[in-house]
Formats: structure tokens, sequence, C-alpha cells
């Protein structure tokens, strides 16, 4: 399942989600939107784990938690039109 990981504070890492991600299991990627030519983060990303009851766990587990000063906003991903995930 696709999770939505939002507000996130611009010196958030990829290794930062995973961390805070692997105690509710398995995690297959992440991913911090970045703008195309400057690198700086859009403050958003996802976090793709296999299985539903894990992702649900992580979502109601990390929502409104604290990461580096600022509280996450974590959901199910959307699809956008193109099978691509969309924030809420």
């Amino acid at each position: 399942m696709e999770i939505f990981v939002g507000n996130l504070a611009p010196e958030v890492t990829e290794t930062d989600l995973l961390e805070i991600f692997k105690p509710f299991g398995q995690v297959k990627s992440t991913e911090i939107k970045r703008e195309m030519f400057t690198g700086i983060s859009k403050g958003f990303g996802f976090v793709d784990m296999p299985g539903k009851y894990h992702s649900i766990a992580a979502i109601n587990g990390l929502n409104g938690k604290d990461l580096r000063g600022q509280p996450l906003r974590v959901n199910e991903a959307q699809s956008r039109t193109g099978g691509r995930p969309r924030r809420r």
C-alpha cells in the first residue's frame, strides 16, 4: 500500500522516513518529492509498504507524530488518473 506523508520539514530524508516506518513492518520504498531544478523538498513524500495491515498500523501510529519539529500528516495515497499517486 502506498502511503502519503505530508508536512515534512525540509531536512527530512528518505532514510528518516524508513527509520520511522520500519517498526510497523517491511518498507519497500521511500521517496520525498523534490523541486526538479533545485532539489529542495516539496514537503511531502511517499512510503510503500507491502501489507495493508502494517500500512494501516503505520498510518494510525504516525499521523500527527512530530518529526524534526513538524507534525506529520500520514494517510493512504490517492491515485491520479494514469496510476500515479497524489496527495490529499
